[in-house]
């Protein structure tokens, strides 16, 4: 499973600093929480879903694997609005549900939202180590080491906590305990509780010896993972950059839907 999301090749976006990359990707979530067309919001999902499958370093097929998602999120965010929004041209009704040209278009919009949305934070995650960018956020962003190295135990401790659930669920099976209806009732007692205490334990563990390593210190610290600005990161706000205006030009040039503001009237 850890292999299937490692890359198959480094891009620019591997290579940029995630300090500045968590920046531009917050900048660009802005944005697209702020397009208010449906054209725009079109062809910032295309842009941003092309990217994705030219800069993630994956496979097509593990990108369109993990993509998938993206027609749950477009069909969840769409039929809501599409089968219950309002508007003056009905097309179809049928009891309370009632399907107008509004309320279909408002739903196209924010289902390309949502798929720009999914792109834009996929993009980031698969081109982004969670070490690196808790460093970067350390040297670059100033976020004080205790909080930075708390995250990265917990991210580390994780998979222990799995383990530890699988180790007592074929424990309480071994012994036939926790099966039947009355076994539900009991739930929180044979799982919730010694796996609780069990993390307090190891958490109490962890904080213990962080602070005698001095994790906690707020003098200049060194580091073993240098994040410096590149070359990469001046390349990779460019791309972004030009991703966001082609978006925005081809929605003025080449509208598809050529309609205007998609929000409600008050």
């Amino acid at each position: 499973m850890k292999k299937f999301f490692e890359p198959s090749r480094t891009t620019l976006l591997h290579r940029a600093n995630p300090a500045l990359k968590l920046l531009l990707f917050v900048l660009l979530f802005v944005l697209t929480l702020f397009v208010h067309r449906i054209d725009m919001s079109f062809y910032l999902a295309c842009t941003f879903l092309l990217l994705l499958f030219v800069g993630s370093g994956y496979p097509v097929w593990k990108t369109a694997l993990m993509a998938a998602g993206f027609t749950l999120a477009l069909a969840s965010a769409s039929l809501t609005m599409i089968l219950f929004g309002k508007g003056s041209e009905i097309w179809w009704a049928f009891g309370p549900i009632s399907i107008s040209k509004e309320s279909f278009y408002r739903g196209l919009h924010l289902g390309f939202r949502s798929i720009a949305f999914g792109s834009q934070g996929l993009l980031f995650v698969l081109t982004t180590s969670s070490t690196g960018l808790f460093y970067a956020l350390m040297q670059r962003l100033k976020l004080s080491p205790k909080y930075a190295y708390s995250f990265m135990a917990s991210i580390r401790l994780l998979p222990m906590v799995g383990e530890e659930l699988r180790i007592r669920r074929e424990a309480l099976a071994v012994r036939g305990a926790g099966a039947g209806s009355a076994g539900l009732l009991r739930l929180p007692e044979l799982y919730a509780l010694p796996l609780l205490a069990q993390s307090i334990r190891r958490a109490q563990r962890t904080a213990a010896a962080m602070e005698v390593k001095r994790f906690d210190a707020g003098k200049q610290r060194t580091y073993y993972y240098a994040s410096p600005f590149t070359r990469s990161d001046a390349a990779v706000l460019l791309v972004l950059a030009c991703a966001a205006a082609a978006a925005f030009l081809l929605a003025q040039e080449l509208p598809i839907f050529g309609l205007g503001d998609m929000r409600m009237d008050p």
